[in-house]
């Protein structure tokens, strides 16, 4: 009678040791990534590679032995995944690494082999591994899938790894383009330990709800041509919460370094002495047009893509666009905060050289439950924007690109 006994689990530092993997497959380009990052000297035996295996070569980051398996190709490793399509040859690694009392992982057939990978998930300081003794949870997706469970907990502040101790200081964090789901796990996780969130009218506002509620929510919400807090003040608010010992999040819209006046927060929490640190979040002028359907880069259209604020009008004294210049290039011209003087830009644009028949799209709400397009051109931008009721926040794609993602118009 054979026991089925269960696995031993234990973690292998593999760090400048040598690892052999045997194939070049899709197997094996799944799992020579990982060994690199535990710092492994990988040796891959194949004939044939995948062209990432292949990158990983040229880079320095794995050897290959281009040719067929060797026995003497597992001597000094420690440890060896045999990950080709020949269930001889995988049996030949095997054997050759029980030879060499080498623990070794087979992809064809588990219960043959010495070791099983288990499904690893990382957060922060803490590796997640998940293996299933019996065959019906080894071989299926349940062990990835309750791997992914403990680290969406982990990551979502569900339970903690370890106990959290806040440290005081501020956090940047970018909150993407609008829908909850589109900020970085960096990004919620850093906004779930905070203290106090200092918020703006842009950052996905659902995720305020899930906040706990002792945390202290401050609304610095800045209303197009309306009320809105001054960035001094926003300043102070955030430098004195930090000063009082607390975790200070941040909290916009987009990415805080893309007309988000970011680093003036920055600056003044240096000045303060205040620790600060920043969480890039997706910015909108891609991920708008993205969600969108429209691509700001096309092969063949365009070579180039440029973000302008169109915050202040063409000719205005405080405006440092060149206009100009941006009426002769040839790619994507991407506006934000501009549907107040898209008109007015529409038109300079036209006066200096640019076809007035050339394609606008504006994204209304992108990325939200509310969010349309309206097509339109540089020559009937300002009566389209009147008749479809445009109001901000709105992207505005220009260019042939918009023509790609809609032929039809």
């Amino acid at each position: 009678m054979v026991i089925d006994f269960p696995t031993y689990p234990s973690g292998l530092r593999l760090a400048g040791r040598k690892v052999v993997v045997v194939g070049g497959g899709q197997v094996a380009q799944r799992r020579v990534p990982g060994l690199i990052a535990a710092g492994a000297d990988v040796l891959v035996v194949a004939p044939v590679v995948t062209p990432a295996i292949e990158g990983l070569v040229g880079s320095g980051e794995v050897t290959w032995a281009e040719r067929g398996f060797e026995a003497a190709d597992l001597d000094g490793a420690w440890y060896v995944i045999a990950a080709t399509n020949d269930t001889a040859v995988n049996t030949a690694v095997g054997d050759a690494a029980e030879a060499r009392h080498t623990f070794c992982v087979r992809s064809d057939d588990a219960s043959a082999a010495t070791a099983w990978t288990p499904a690893v998930g990382r957060h922060g300081a803490v590796t997640v591994a998940v293996l299933g003794d019996r065959r019906e949870i080894r071989d299926s997706r349940l062990t990835a899938a309750l791997r992914d469970r403990i680290v969406e907990r982990l990551q979502d502040g569900t339970f903690e790894s370890a106990p959290h101790k806040r440290v005081p200081g501020v956090v940047l964090i970018g909150g993407g383009p609008g829908d909850p789901n589109l900020i970085t796990l960096a990004g919620r996780k850093a906004l779930m330990e905070a203290d106090v969130v200092v918020a703006d009218r842009l950052a996905p506002r659902e995720l305020l709800g899930e906040l706990s509620p002792d945390v202290e929510l401050i609304d610095v919400a800045k209303l197009p041509r309306g009320r809105s807090a001054q960035q001094e003040e926003i300043n102070r608010v955030i430098v004195e919460a930090a000063l009082a010992g607390k975790r200070v999040a941040r909290f916009k819209g987009g990415d805080n370094f893309v007309f988000g006046r970011g680093y003036e927060e920055i600056i003044a929490c240096r000045e303060a002495g205040v620790p600060v640190t920043v969480i890039p979040g997706i910015s909108s002028p891609i991920a708008v047009p993205a969600i969108a359907g429209i691509p700001v880069t096309h092969r063949g259209v365009t070579h180039e893509f440029t973000v302008v604020s169109g915050h202040l009008p063409p000719g205005h004294p405080e405006s440092l666009v060149a206009w100009d210049g941006i009426a002769r290039l040839r790619g994507t011209l991407v506006l934000m905060m501009a549907v107040e003087n898209a008109p007015a830009i529409a038109a300079t644009l036209v006066e200096l050289g640019k076809d007035a028949a050339t394609p606008v799209a504006v994204i209304c709400d992108g990325t939200m439950p509310t969010q349309r397009t309206v097509l339109s051109t540089l020559g009937t931008l300002a009566d389209d924007l009147a008749r479809e009721q445009v109001k901000p926040p709105a992207i505005i794609v220009v260019g042939d690109v918009v023509r790609v993602a809609h032929p039809e118009a």
